[in-house]
This record gives structure tokens, sequence and C-alpha cells, in this order.
């Protein structure tokens, strides 16, 4: 360990939005930083020149931030073991290259891709697992100048040795095996001088100090390759721990049919940040006890590898919704309405500027107990910025067309003229009024007045309904469902 301090990171490859599975790795590793007093850092794997790009870069960045996971050192950032992105490194890849090459625990492969690609096929053929075989693990001087006049740019491998156990001390999986004999000698840098990410990774890890390395199961294959790469050049590996994979409701590998993906789009729906991360840190791991709704501090406390699941976890998007509305429950109004904005706006029920704040506030607060996030919020108040409107259906068309119905709008349109503020309790005192003077049971008093004002038979309580509405647009309804009815 160094100086004791737990370092881990979070190295996003930029070619794309931040991935669910990401944002988890992400969190587990912040999680795991501040509950123990250490450092996360965030490096950026851009070796995949074809696919990566400063957008996607900017992309993650801003989805970290967005779930509060700021990072202690990495890009932006700085700090002291820079420079925190791949493509800024060759130069020291190069000095470790030259040692394994020196020490002949790497050498140069002229093997074209054809002809690796042809042993490949003869070793699955053979039901035999394909790996190199190692064609150029022992060429002379004489057969490599030959090989480089016919203009071959050699890659270069990493020497793996026969018959020895790679041993990795899995945090979440205890101890896993690998026979070295089944891995062949890979490549650690590309003919065209980049590294590999197995390679760059294991250096990178060491020179940034990195103490635990904490990432999906799909890694798990990987890292025998990085630990022998460690052993190559005598450096003390970190501890690894692989939490477990995300799979959709079907089991199979989460993807785009399983609904959004990327962190970029749940936010776009209106979700919480807090809500999402709540969710992702029960995607693999489990508390003790019986709570499920947690702050992103209440984590910190009680957050260790120890309850992380080996099996799959899976991501349910009703358990998503459920845990997010219980996050929406907890807003203050205010912070309710901001999140309401870019939707209302969104759906063109509101234009900016058309109505006072305070009036949208206490709207918007209409909604809070019957949504999970944002994007579901016009729906629950079109109610009160469309004058006009069709009936949810026959049966509620039909409650209007009662005998008694036209009566109790007229008294009701002839209360609202005279009544002076409406508030919640004086609305009250007036639907009382109306049932007294039509001698009508409640349910012939309530339900055309509501039907009339919003077109359903069920929604609001009429105290909230009708004093956000106010008296202009009520007798505007009023007169709309009139016509409505001749029509």
């Amino acid at each position: 360990m160094h100086d004791g301090q737990m370092r881990v990171r979070f190295a996003p490859s930029p070619t794309g939005p931040l991935h669910i599975g990401g944002a988890r790795s992400a969190l587990f590793n912040w999680l795991l930083a501040k509950a123990s007093g250490g450092k996360f850092v965030l490096r950026v794997e851009d070796t995949d020149l074809e696919r990566s790009s400063r957008e996607s870069e900017e992309d993650i960045k801003n989805a970290l931030r967005w779930l509060g996971l700021g990072w202690d050192e990495g890009i932006d950032v700085g700090g002291p073991h820079g420079p925190y992105r791949q493509t800024e490194r060759l130069g020291i890849y190069r000095e470790y290259t030259q040692k394994l090459l020196d020490s002949g625990k790497a050498y140069h492969c002229y093997c074209t891709d054809e002809e690796l690609e042809e042993e490949r096929r003869s070793l699955s053929e053979k039901h035999q697992m394909p790996r190199y075989m190692g064609k150029c693990r022992d060429l002379s001087e004489a057969d490599e100048e030959k090989y480089r006049e016919q203009g071959r740019k050699p890659a270069i491998r990493f020497r793996v040795p026969a018959d020895q156990e790679v041993v990795v001390n899995d945090l979440v999986r205890g101890q896993v095996v690998f026979d070295s004999n089944g891995i062949g000698d890979f490549v650690i840098v590309k003919s065209d001088g980049v590294p590999t990410y197995n390679y760059a990774v294991a250096i990178d890890d060491a020179l940034m100090k990195i103490t635990h390395v904490v990432r999906g199961e799909e890694h798990l294959s990987n890292t025998p390759r990085q630990v022998l790469v460690y052993e190559g050049l005598g450096i003390q590996p970190p501890k690894f721990g692989h939490v477990s994979l995300i799979l959709g409701k079907d089991r199979s590998k989460m993807s785009k049919r399983h609904g959004a993906t990327s962190v970029e789009q749940y936010k776009k729906q209106g979700y919480l940040p807090s809500g999402l991360l709540n969710f992702l840190a029960l995607l693999g791991w489990s508390h003790s006890g019986e709570q499920e709704i947690f702050t992103l501090d209440e984590l910190v406390k009680i957050f260790s590898l120890d309850h992380a699941a080996k099996n799959p976890a899976v991501f349910d998007v009703d358990k998503l919704n459920w845990i997010n509305a219980q996050h929406v429950r907890k807003l203050s109004d205010e912070a309710l309405f901001e999140m309401a904005l870019p939707h209302l706006l969104g759906s063109g029920l509101m234009l900016e500027g058309a109505h006072e704040r305070s009036w949208l506030v206490k709207v918007v607060a209409t909604a809070r107990d019957h949504i999970s996030y944002g994007a579901e919020i016009p729906k629950h108040v079109e109610i009160y910025f469309k004058d006009e409107f069709s009936f949810e259906n026959e049966e509620t068309e039909a409650v209007l067309r009662e005998e008694s119905a036209a009566g109790v709008l007229d008294l009701f349109e002839e209360k609202i003229k005279k009544a002076g503020e409406l508030t919640a309790e004086s609305v009250q005192a007036l639907l009382k009024g109306l049932v007294k003077e039509s001698g009508l049971p409640g349910k012939k008093v309530y339900m055309p007045v509501r039907v009339a004002l919003s077109g359903q038979i069920h929604g609001p309580e009429m105290t909230l309904l009708i004093p956000l509405l106010g008296g202009q647009k009520i007798l505007k309804r009023l007169e709309y469902v009139r016509g409505k009815l001749k029509g």
C-alpha cells in the first residue's frame, strides 16, 4: 500500500456517453475513496484513436459532475501523477516497453493480420483456445532484418511464462486462478506504436499509485495479463475487485433494448441524480438492513466491498422509478418546480414568462405524489393550463348530460361570480353550500363540477383545483363545456 491511503480510479474510454455500468463503477470507486479518506482519480483511456473523441470526454465529465461524483485528481483537476490522458503518456509507455525488450520479457512480432487470423481459425477448428502460438518468439537478428526489409512493421508482444498459475485474490470473488498456458503471448504495443489497453492500464495504475482497482466483472479476464505485466516490470499489483455484471430484466446483457443505457438519457427524462445514484448503489451491492432509500452521505458511511454481490445485478426500471419517486417526494416545492421547468417548456404547456412563478410552483406541487421523474409532470398538470379539452370517455361526458347537471353548473357559476378570494377553506364552504342548496347527494354535485373543469372523473382535490384555476379560468371553462354539450 502507498502511504496507507486508498487510491482508486475511474478510467473511461471516451467513445460514447457515460454508460450506466460505467456510472456504477465510478460510484463504487468514489464511495470507497470517500469512506476511507482516500483519493478518487479520473483518467481518460483514449488509445482507441478511431473511436475516441474530446466530445465524448466532455459528455462523460459532465455526467459525473451532474451525478455529484467529483474527482480529487485527474483530467482538468491535475495532480502529481499526470498527464491523465493516455495519448499524452506515449513517451512513458515507450520507456517501459524498452525495459521489457531489454530484459527479454517482450519481443517484436512481425506476423501479419492474415497470418494471425489463419492461426486463430486453425486452433478453433481443433477446438483449442485461440491464442498466439509464439511464431516470432525466438527470431534471430537475421530473421528480423529480413522481415524489416519486406516492410513489415512489428507489434511488440509480452513473453508469457509457461506453466505458471496467475493468481488474482479478488476482493469480491475470492481467489481466481488462471493458467498461463491458456493466455498466449499478447500484444502490448500495436504496429502503429500505440499501446494496448491491458498494457497501458497496468503502467498507469502503477505510476498513479492506484491501490485498488474496482470494476465490472467483464474485466476479470483481462486481469491475468495485467498481473503478468506488473510481474514483468517488478511492480507490486494493486488489489482487484470485480463487481457483478448488470443484466436486463430478461437476464441478458444490458443493452439499448432494455431502455435507456446512458446517464445523459436519464438526466433528460428528469431523473434526479440522488435517485439514480441510490438505484446504482443497489446494483450488485446490498446493505445488511432493510433500508433501500439512501442519500449519498449515508452511502459513504456504510459502503464497503464486503457486501458486493458476485451474482449478476438486474437493471429493473420499475425499481429505479420507485426509488426516484421517493427522492422526488423529498424535494421542496421550489426544487420540484426547477426539475419540472424544462419539461413544461418542452411540452409546450407553458411559455417562458407567461405565468406567475408562485402559481406555477403550486401547480407543479400537485403532481408530486403521482410522478416518478420529471418527464411525467406535464401530463399531471395539463389540466391547469388547457381551457379546452376533450372528455376522457363517453362515461365522463354522460355525467354532464344527466338531468340535474346543468342546474348544478348554473348554481356553481353564480357562487364563483360572487366569491371573494378562492382558498381551500372558502372553496370547501362554497361546495358545501352547493350541495345544500341543490338538495342533491354530494356525488351528483361534485362530479359534474369536476368534469366541467377538467374533462375527467378523477384528479386533484377540488380544494386544490378550484383555487389554482381561479375565477376567470373557471368561468371560461364552464362556457366552453356548455358549448361542447350543445355541439
